[in-house]
């Protein structure tokens, strides 16, 4: 019987990465429109929205004890913080005319558009 070094190596593969990639992916593919959806109804001011889901998933996180599912929620968290800049940002791509701006907000972004003069 030969013993080389790699014969009592087990092989085991871990799926975590793969499951924590794939949820940050869908995470980030719904918070997208959300923030646009969010700006076109709301405005920017609707920001602190997105910070309250923001603290809840990180408050979650803090008190799962499974790692995979905890590092997912702080995942989730950030997107939501990533979603205030996006938000502000979003209103600035309305006012240049790369998204629709709602018609029922049209007196809000003329007023938003003279202060740009």
């Amino acid at each position: 019987m030969t013993n080389f070094a790699f014969a009592n190596f087990e092989c085991k593969m871990s799926l975590n990465g793969i499951i924590v990639g794939a949820a940050v992916f869908l995470i980030i593919g719904i918070c997208h429109p959300i923030v646009i959806k969010m700006e076109y109804y709301w405005g920017k001011q609707s920001w602190w929205l997105l910070a309250v889901g923001g603290v809840a998933f990180a408050a979650a996180s803090l008190f799962v004890n499974n790692l995979v599912l905890s590092t997912i929620l702080g995942a989730a968290a950030f997107s939501f913080f990533w979603g205030i800049h996006e938000i502000i940002s979003q209103e600035k791509r309305v006012l240049k005319g790369w998204f629709p701006e709602n018609p029922k907000r049209s007196a809000y972004y003329a007023k938003k558009r003279q202060e740009m003069k």
